[in-house]
């Protein structure tokens, strides 16, 4: 590492949107309008609603890299672009543009969004050709693009707040999309449901920043952060933490994710690889000028993101399920990444770093492992997969260039971002660097397990299988994907320099570590290739039995997600449970008893009086002087 250097991040002056850059809001706009069309169209689109949805996709694309190319054109202090289309939200003192801003942080997700977006949406096209409704799977595959989009361009929480729920509702609607399943259908209500609880932190961050602040601005908060209190930021940055977990699954709520899978393999390779998942690091990172001043705050972030790393590094070492050993591999993957922005000024940069190498070999693997899917007859158990590297070429070799990448072997893109991570840690602490190396190694087993178990070995596929190589709609954007993997490191880290790219956003600190940096490179090394050395043995040396032996106690609780549902129906759903029959027997005992006597005691009441009310004048008179007579008495008493 060289010196130490103190950068932290400024706030940059945003120039209103000229050229190209009035364009932004039609970054959002496309995709927004190819899903209304699509889904509103009906069955009339179903021919050429597919390729609109690729078209609208491609076309933000293509916006998206000629803004990045006019971007790098300006001087670094002058990248912040703004464009505001009106006064959305007014109340007194209060208000809110619909505006968006276009800088360093939002540019590099609009590109992993827009592109990576596009590549899976081709793709869909072979893997959802004979889909019934694969007009409206393309409609809900636009409508989070324009959700994601809209959540990373936002110049303000509030707007962002859209974005961020817009993306869970996309979500549901893709991971139940063959919802005449159950196992789909309650996937989406229980993914659905546990985002909600991050979703209430993220809104209740936004009160009180706006008790705080005035405002829920991204200049105006940021700006302000100095002048509020430890405990406040501190407050606000755990409730952005929440929120965080809820959308990039991570403890304790991270319960959701594996069962995702059950949705169309394109929708784990968008939104549990390269997009969804990866909100709640761009929430952290945007927020960094409230967690540098929130020391407690960040910590929490640090332990947040260890904790969920050896999770899911654990959970992706046991499943038989191809798409949930890699949700577990994301889960793992994004704990580097909270991890990294947890670390402050030197780890925001890596962490972003990270996320962009991860969502293109992620999606890659994801998509990769739809492809063996659709030569296998849909099957998702390895244990019934093996030797299909001669039959699957291209998904092979596209595969391993994903494979190599998350395992950080050089020069594939994950060395470069996940070592940066590694590194970062080491500058924090010791013990922190350790864990993320040691993580590292589990890496290298489970992806090598599930290499060996898919790719090599003996044939172990079912009588019905006929192993073949998928379309080319579908491979050409694996290889694509398969030179990202390869490439996109190198690219990011010396061509595009990703480091001084965003350094004005979020700020690097660098500083020498207890270790060299060459020690730090080869003890990783050293530990990834002994953890694939063991998978390599123990899956292709060995003959994988069809049917998955006892194992040992943490295998076994790795198979049942380490016991996430159990935990969450014994903390959570169970109580919940009683406690809304307590309230329901109070309700119905106390609340409409003591209503019902009140409506039972004015009836009987007016029934008794009613019958003095008999209409006869005789009756009345004998009243009135029953009264006087009573009246006398009294006053005669109390002379007495």
């Amino acid at each position: 590492m060289s010196p130490l250097v103190l950068s932290s991040a400024t706030l940059q002056e945003v120039t209103p949107a000229t050229g190209v850059f009035s364009l932004i809001a039609l970054l959002i706009g496309l995709p927004l309008l190819g899903a209304a069309v699509l889904l509103l169209g009906g069955r009339r689109t179903n021919k050429w609603g597919p390729y609109l949805g690729v078209l609208t996709v491609g076309t933000s694309a293509v916006i998206a890299i000629v803004m990045l190319v006019k971007l790098m054109a300006l001087p670094s202090e002058s990248r912040a672009i703004g464009e505001s289309l009106y006064s959305w939200v007014f109340a007194g003192g209060f208000q809110v543009d619909l505006a968006f801003q276009l800088d360093q942080l939002s540019m590099v997700f609009v590109l992993l969004i827009t592109i990576v977006g596009t590549l899976i949406h081709i793709y869909s096209l072979g893997y959802m050709s004979h889909d019934k409704d694969k007009r409206k799977f393309f409609g809900y595959l636009n409508l989070f693009v324009a959700a994601m989009l809209i959540l990373v361009l936002a110049n303000n929480f509030l707007l962002l707040y859209v974005g961020w729920e817009g993306v869970g509702l996309a979500s549901y609607l893709l991971i139940g999309f063959w919802q005449f399943k159950p196992s789909a259908a309650a996937a989406a209500k229980k993914a659905f449901v546990i985002n909600r609880v991050g979703d209430v932190g993220l809104s209740l961050a936004i009160m009180l920043m706006f008790v705080t602040f005035g405002s829920v601005t991204f200049s105006d908060v940021f700006g302000s952060a100095s002048q509020a209190s430890e405990g406040t930021l501190t407050a606000i940055g755990l409730l952005l933490l929440l929120a965080a977990c809820g959308k990039s699954a991570q403890f304790p709520l991270q319960a959701w994710l594996l069962d995702a899978m059950e949705g169309p393999t394109p929708v784990s390779a968008l939104i549990h690889a390269a997009t969804m998942v990866t909100a709640g690091v761009y929430l952290i990172a945007r927020s960094n000028a409230i967690f540098d001043r929130a020391v407690w705050a960040a910590t929490a972030v640090i332990i947040v993101g260890l904790i969920t790393i050896f999770m899911g590094a654990t959970i992706g070492s046991a499943k038989d399920d191809i798409k949930k050993s890699l949700a577990g591999s994301t889960m793992s993957q994004i704990g580097y990444m909270v991890l990294a922005v947890g670390l402050g000024p030197i780890g925001y940069v890596f962490a972003i770093f990270h996320l962009l190498t991860h969502g293109v070999f992620k999606a890659g693997l994801f998509l990769g492992a739809g492809s063996v899917m659709h030569g296998m007859n849909d099957n998702v158990n390895m244990r019934r997969y093996g030797a299909l590297r001669g039959a699957m070429g291209i998904t092979f070799v596209t595969f391993m260039a994903g494979y190599l990448a998350i395992i950080g072997i050089p020069p594939f893109a994950g060395y470069w971002s996940k070592d940066s991570i590694v590194h970062a840690a080491f500058e924090k602490s010791t013990l922190i660097g350790v864990l993320t190396i040691i993580a590292a190694g589990i890496t290298g087993f489970y992806m090598t397990r599930m290499v060996a178990m898919t790719f090599f070995g003996k044939a172990r596929w079912e009588d019905d299988a006929h192993p073949h190589e998928s379309p080319k709609v579908m491979t050409i954007p694996l290889i694509i994907l398969a030179i990202g993997s390869t490439f996109l490191g190198l690219a990011l880290l010396f061509w595009g320099n990703i480091k001084t790219w965003l350094e004005p956003v979020l700020g690097l600190t660098e500083a020498e570590t207890a270790l060299p940096e060459l020690a730090i490179i080869i003890i990783t090394l050293s530990v990834v290739i002994i953890g694939a050395i063991i998978g390599w043995v123990m899956y292709a040396r060995r003959a994988v039995p069809i049917e998955a032996p006892r194992g040992s106690w943490l295998t076994r609780a790795a198979r049942q997600d380490l016991y996430g549902d159990a935990v969450n129906d014994a903390l959570v759903v169970r109580p919940s449970y009683h406690l809304a029959r307590v309230l329901n027997w109070f309700d119905s005992r106390a609340v409409d008893g003591f209503v019902n006597g009140t409506a039972a005691f004015v009836g009987g009441a007016s029934g008794r009086m009613r019958k003095y009310q008999s209409g006869f004048a005789r009756s009345y008179a004998l009243s009135m002087v029953g009264g006087a007579v009573i009246v006398v008495l009294a006053l005669v008493l109390v002379r007495l």
